[in-house]
């Protein structure tokens, strides 16, 4: 087992980390810009390391800086988190070359799966359902003759995209040069390439993942899937697990093709494939190679602590049980609580004046926050993380609704208005809801304050 753990990350995934290392008897490196010189994470691992200025691409994004970190610290592994480096494989097989582990799949891996162009081919070729879909585009007449060839209305993506960005729908011929060129632009201005690609855009489907864990000698298995359809321009807001969507037998089904899947890719550590789901069918989207932001609610039915796993397998561990050993227990829901305006979602960086987070039976609060903290402005607005668990999902929606009304959080505005709203509204109550839902709402909500 490692004795040392770098961990190259921020906010309350990097204290997340911390806990399940300190918990293993496993040593912590915090990095850190000079913005969070007074993090939690930070105060709390056992050795820290500035690493730059504010600015990620001069802190978080420096991979030189990191390494060194790790060198000087005496790091026998890194654990990059989600976002920042942790699904950059040039990150990766810079750290194995200079003898540290990390903790995460093989670099080919990383490749593989990071180019949603050959991720497509390997999910098809793994047996996993997919989209119709086009090869590189390079040029509006590749473009034209996809789109015909596949049917509008059809989704232009970035083969290197993630986040929502370089996406761009066209529902015909007299939209589809603007979306390529958008989606073209937006590739090239926020990732190594400006390479797009083609699908059929589905219209009204759920977003429904799967998570796995896989170990070095072929031993796989999936933790069930979480629905996470709530989104807002393509930015998860509530997930929640089992899908309210999906039947037992759907569950077990789509399940099964996953993990033979995984074993036929020859994947390993933590990794989860995304779907949309539409009329009783799935189809694969891409695949993250790295610890989701809404795996606590997998753990909480499932018992796993999947970034414990993770580190295990990255030392050498093998999984210490098999599909028929997992149970799922109950109903769990995750919100994300940003630092935002509720109403426009302009990020609202400040002082913690008060912090209370919520407690009792099958309540979770991921946070890095205190009162007193002040939220730098320079990165992402998710200040914190509630998760709840219950035996049903009413009763997991009854103990949500109770937490986020003893949350306090005084000195910036945040999202749990709109986390109330949402939970109270019938369309949800009823898991009646697709990746287009939350967006429209908030249009209804507007031209209703507008009238």
């Amino acid at each position: 087992m490692f004795e040392k753990i770098l961990i190259a990350n921020r906010g309350e995934i990097a204290l997340r980390i911390h806990r399940a290392c300190r918990e293993m008897g496993i040593k912590t490196v915090a990095v850190h810009s000079e913005a969070d010189a007074n993090a939690m994470h930070v105060r709390l691992a056992d050795e820290a390391v500035c690493i730059g200025p504010a600015r990620s691409g001069d802190s978080y994004l420096n991979k030189p800086a990191i390494i060194s970190a790790a060198i000087i610290t005496g790091a026998d592994a890194i654990h990059p988190g989600y976002g920042f480096l942790s699904e950059n494989a040039d990150f990766a097989e810079m750290v194995e070359k200079h003898g540290i582990t990390f903790i995460g799949p093989t670099v080919e891996q990383m490749r593989l799966m990071g180019d949603k162009i050959t991720a497509r081919k390997a999910a098809k070729d793994a047996g996993l359902p997919i989209t119709e879909g086009s090869p590189a585009l390079d040029t509006i007449d590749d473009a034209k003759h996809w789109a015909h060839k596949i049917g509008y209305p059809v989704i232009i993506k970035a083969k290197d995209g993630g986040g929502g960005k370089g996406m761009k729908i066209s529902f015909s011929d007299n939209d589809i040069e603007e979306a390529y060129t958008m989606a073209k632009a937006e590739a090239k201005a926020s990732f190594p390439s400006d390479v797009v690609y083609m699908e059929k855009y589905l219209q009204h489907p759920r977003h429904i993942e799967m998570q796995v864990l896989a170990d070095k000698y072929g031993h796989v298995v999936h933790l069930g899937e979480r629905d996470c359809s709530i989104q807002r321009n393509n930015q998860k807001v509530i997930e929640e697990c089992p899908s309210p969507a999906l039947n037992q037998k759907q569950r077990q089904k789509i399940g099964e093709i996953v993990r033979k899947a995984i074993a036929k890719i020859g994947y390993q550590n933590a990794g989860t494939l995304e779907f949309l789901y539409e009329d009783g069918r799935f189809y694969f989207m891409e695949m993250n190679t790295r610890l989701q932001v809404e795996h606590p609610i997998t753990e909480a039915v499932t018992g796993i602590d999947i970034v414990k796993e993770q580190i295990r397998i990255a030392a050498g561990s093998q999984l210490g049980y098999t599909q028929e050993d997992i149970h799922f227990n109950g109903h769990a829901i995750e919100c994300r609580i940003n630092a935002e305006d509720p109403t426009n979602f302009v990020p609202c960086p400040g002082k913690i004046q008060e912090w209370h987070a919520p407690g009792g039976l099958g309540v979770r609060v991921d946070s890095e926050i205190y009162s007193g903290y002040s939220i730098p402005p320079y990165y992402d607005s998710m200040i914190a993380k509630l998760i709840v668990h219950a035996q049903t999902r009413n009763a997991a929606l009854m103990r949500l609704r109770r937490a986020l009304e003893e949350f306090v959080i005084m000195g910036v505005k945040t999202t749990i208005p709109l986390h109330q709203k949402i939970i109270s509204q019938p369309e949800y109550l009823d898991g009646q809801y697709d990746i287009h839902w939350l967006e429209k709402f908030m249009e209804e909500q507007s031209k209703n304050k507008e009238g």
